[in-house]
């Protein structure tokens, strides 16, 4: 249904798009742009016969970006509360096409997350992120909806998890873990940011938990809790003898028994956050439980982490045993994030010029048209076009945060802020991991990295959000339907 809303009038002339926003268009089209041109470099190939055949990479991608234009175009044109409408059947959709493709879609990587047909493969996972995006926008924009309230925030746990875990079955967790996204929307829509400690903890201890001694992570966090409590209570010399007397006993207690140290400070550590919470609760000093409870978590997920670690595949563990430094092979399990800081730095200030990238032309970075295209950018344009690049990006998340906070109504607000996380979250990991800040997780930089799944995925995901912007007068409302 085409939206008569979308034709108005400057100047006496008609204008197809007249209230889109076209400084996001326009950030859009240029990132499109600067990715064929690196997906050109990284595949062209002087003595080809026919440097125009489809056989190129370049060639394809150029394909997919009229296709994804062509589809940008359609959306534009169509009315916004149909975006409201069919947001159900959209998840619903793309749940079930994950599911197929856990069954019978094409291995890829290790990861069972492809469609293949003939030579073109589609990747559901890029179109689910739209319609979870949806599906968020249009619960958390029903009537009476608020976060604060346990059965509202279980109802959007589930539109988060339910993909989430599909995609971890397909063995593809980089893609699940952009559905991580959405925990910014929810904070911006009221969420306790008490609730992201947790989360934050726990990453924290399995990197820990993999790098130092388990005696080392408790002793340092009977450091960080004591502290917390002198702070909190204003008492300095109680929480400075607690703190020794819990590890004196444990010192005492590794003496005179056969126990490990780490087992006697867990004894001790066990009795003493069972006095404290005993302590708290009688003298109604709550604000002290929290620490407790963290501790005893802690507590019980460190032991765990081997066995959590154990069952990741091999690549995976390869991936972040390398990026926490516990293995050092650049000739085998780093050899690509070897070669992109190479590539990268070797670009200096000004680049070594379009076509120019010695680690690109003699393939010595690998996925260097998808994944790694980044290495193109540093090492072609250097320092300037990384940061023209970085500054691109950043300008589009920004505009769509501002697009959303013009919106006034609940639905395209929220929907806009999780375009811009997941975008956010995917040039995060993907620039992070080519400069060896974040594991590699195969995620693609989005509208640059080479891909007509990708491209015309995060195309639909950004012109909904414009398209959601262009019109939000009382007459194009959803909620007069």
């Amino acid at each position: 249904m085409i939206s008569e809303y979308n034709i108005s009038r400057r100047g006496g002339q008609e204008s197809l798009f007249g209230s889109v926003d076209k400084l996001a268009l326009g950030l859009y089209v240029t990132i499109v742009l600067i990715g064929v041109l690196c997906i050109t470099s990284a595949s062209y190939d002087p003595e080809s016969a026919n440097i125009f055949s489809l056989s190129h990479n370049y060639m394809k991608q150029l394909m997919w970006v009229g296709i994804s234009w062509v589809a940008a175009t359609v959306v534009l044109l169509l009315e916004r509360r149909l975006f409201h409408m069919f947001a159900y059947p959209a998840y619903i959709l793309g749940i079930l096409m994950l599911l197929a493709c856990l069954f019978f879609g094409r291995e890829v990587n290790g990861a069972k997350a492809w469609f293949e047909f003939g030579s073109i493969r589609i990747q559901p996972v890029e179109f689910v992120k739209i319609a979870t995006a949806l599906m968020m926008a249009r619960v958390m924009s029903d009537y009476a909806f608020n976060i604060k309230r346990l059965p509202d925030l279980i109802k959007v746990a589930l539109v988060i998890i339910i993909p989430f875990g599909i995609i971890v079955l397909q063995n593809d967790t980089g893609s699940g873990l952009v559905l991580g996204a959405f925990l910014f929307v929810l904070y911006r829509e009221g969420l306790s940011k008490y609730i992201y400690f947790p989360i934050i903890f726990t990453v924290v201890l399995f990197i820990a938990a993999l790098i130092f001694n388990p005696v080392v992570i408790f002793v340092t966090l009977l450091v960080l809790f004591t502290l917390y409590n002198m702070f909190k209570t204003g008492e300095v010399e109680g929480h400075v003898r607690f703190f020794f007397a819990v590890v004196l006993a444990s010192l005492l207690l590794t003496l005179i028994t056969p126990l490990s140290g780490y087992a006697a400070l867990m004894i001790v550590c066990g009795i003493a956050a069972v006095a404290l919470a005993v302590l708290a609760l009688k003298t109604r000093t709550l604000m002290l439980l929290w620490p407790i409870v963290m501790f005893v978590y802690a507590m019980l997920f460190v032991p765990t982490t081997d066995m959590l670690f154990s069952h990741l595949e091999p690549h995976q563990k390869n991936r972040i045993l390398t990026f926490v430094g516990l293995v050092d092979d650049p000739r085998n399990v780093g050899y690509n994030v070897n070669q992109s800081k190479i590539a990268i730095g070797s670009g200096g200030m000004w680049g070594k010029g379009f076509m120019e990238g010695t680690q690109i032309k003699y393939d010595y970075v690998p996925e260097k048209h998808t994944d790694f295209i980044f290495c193109i950018v540093g090492e072609e344009w250097g320092f300037v076009g990384c940061f023209v690049v970085v500054a691109l990006y950043m300008a589009l998340i920004l505009r769509l945060m501002r697009m959303g906070e013009r919106i006034k109504e609940p639905f395209g607000r929220v929907y806009c802020y999780s375009v811009a996380a997941i975008l956010l979250l995917h040039v995060l990991v993907n620039m992070g991991m080519t400069i060896g800040l974040m594991p590699v997780m195969g995620i693609p930089l989005p509208l640059m990295s080479y891909g007509g799944s990708s491209l015309l995925a995060f195309t639909l995901l950004i012109m909904i959000a414009i398209r959601l912007d262009a019109s939000t007068s009382e007459k194009d409302i959803y909620s007069n339907i």
